[in-house]
């Protein structure tokens, strides 16, 4: 192998420059992304607060939580595609500006239907980020890396649940008198401040520190990309959709992804109310009884892809059978517990860190996967539909738990979510042999 094959096609002092710039943009967007969640969870931590001043149901809070869900969904199938055609950074910038700026505005309402609308629009602004960062992240990570760098931001919005809690747990306690509404303006500082950063000093593509692009290594993956640009030369900027929705695997895919997104949000939505509402624990105890689930989270989502980069790079499926099986059994013990007794709460901590650590895990990979067959031409559009697809089963979740918890009590939720983990684990089993000749 010649030198500058080593190196992606790079002089030693390019890729030098190269990759201190792919690091330095790997760090800003995942940080920026971390404190994005601050203007998205934040309604989850301040669920308690409004439900008792608001005087709604689970029900109503559930029609609220979902409608940012259903938007994010949505706008994720539209935004991954218009972001590579108009351009990721410009979306990334309104994404986190619009979010703050919503949030801002909801706590002057108390009516329950301008609140879902304003968080359904947040929801909107927020599908604007993500994908594009992927985008953005392609430009700069080879394949053979990407699942590292993917789990790497990925596994900040791990932490940024983690940021969205303490935010609101310091915005009641800064401010008691303001109450819910505390949960709203607080948090939107954190991502405004690291805006202003992320606009100083991230650089979106190799030329904007003039380079060229890189070269990649794997033939499989260089010979796709040719092939997916000529597709879009000649059959159209909106060709893409079509290309990976006719993917047998990507649509196995597809359906990881729905469940995933109905369990993580299931969890981090339902577990700090299950404390207060189930165990009559404080607002803040339940906030931070849950906190080691995110946590776990953060940590999963980069560990496990970045095996998966050395374990399985062209299949990534077995990390979805053996993730999901270990989330299934670690909700399941979770159940067991009282968190009111101290030796026990520890064994909640732990389990809840085992099922955030697995859930988020294949979330991660989900991500991985949709850059091996988007490459640097699509991963957008790849992206954005997986995503569209997991928040539809955040959605779902998030409507039909309310009523589940309301009508049936609250083993009911967590049992169903491990019951669909299981479901997940046998999609992975079977998803390779629906299509062995592309990347799954």
């Amino acid at each position: 192998m010649s030198q500058e094959k080593a190196f992606f096609g790079y002089a030693p002092t390019e890729f030098a420059k190269f990759r201190k710039n792919a690091w330095l943009y790997l760090m800003l967007f995942s940080v920026l992304y971390c404190f994005l969640y601050c203007t998205r969870l934040n309604l989850s931590g301040a669920g308690v607060l409004m439900m008792n001043d608001l005087q709604w149901s689970k029900s109503d809070f559930g029609k609220v939580t979902g409608a940012l869900f259903w938007a994010y969904g949505i706008g994720q199938f539209i935004n991954g595609r218009m972001s590579e055609v108009i351009g990721p950074a410009k979306f990334i910038v309104l994404a986190v500006a619009l979010s703050v700026a919503a949030n801002i505005i909801l706590p002057f309402t108390t009516s329950l239907w301008v609140i879902a609308a304003i968080w359904g629009l947040n929801g909107f602004f927020q599908s604007m980020a993500w994908t594009p960062g992927i985008a953005i992240l392609t430009k700069w990570w080879p394949g053979s890396t990407r699942g590292f760098a993917v789990g790497f931001a990925n596994a900040f919005s791990g932490f940024g649940q983690v940021a969205s809690l303490l935010a609101v747990a310091l915005g009641v306690q800064l401010f008691p008198e303001l109450g819910w509404r505390s949960a709203f303006f607080v948090p939107a500082v954190f991502p405004a401040v690291a805006l202003v950063v992320y606009l100083v000093f991230s650089k979106t593509s190799p030329a904007e520190v003039g380079l060229r692009e890189y070269v990649e290594l794997d033939r499989q993956r260089e010979s796709l990309e040719v092939e997916m640009r000529e597709l879009v030369a000649k059959r159209g900027k909106f060709y893409p959709y079509k290309y990976v929705l006719s993917n047998r695997c990507f649509q196995v895919w597809l359906l990881v992804a729905f469940i995933t997104g109905l369990a993580r949000y299931g969890l981090v939505t339902w577990v700090p109310l299950y404390f207060v509402g189930r165990f009559d624990v404080s607002i803040t105890n339940g906030l931070m009884g849950s906190i080691s689930l995110p946590v776990g989270m953060g940590i999963g989502t980069f560990v496990v892809p970045w095996l998966t980069d050395k374990l399985c790079p062209n299949n990534r499926l077995p990390a979805v059978v053996v993730s999901s099986s270990l989330a299934a059994l670690s909700i399941l013990a979770f159940l067991l517990f009282d968190p009111r007794i101290a030796g026990e709460m520890f064994a909640i901590q732990v389990l809840l860190f085992c099922a955030g650590f697995f859930i988020y895990a294949i979330n991660g990979t989900a991500w991985a996967y949709a850059t091996d067959i988007g490459g640097r031409v699509f991963s957008a559009t790849s992206s954005g539909v997986l995503n569209f697809f997991a928040y539809m089963g955040a959605a779902i979740q998030s409507f039909v738990y309310g009523m589940i918890v309301d009508k049936m009590g609250w083993l009911s939720v967590f049992a169903s979510i491990a019951v669909f983990c299981l479901i997940m684990a046998g999609l992975g089993v079977v998803g390779k042999v629906v299509d062995n000749k592309r990347f799954c």
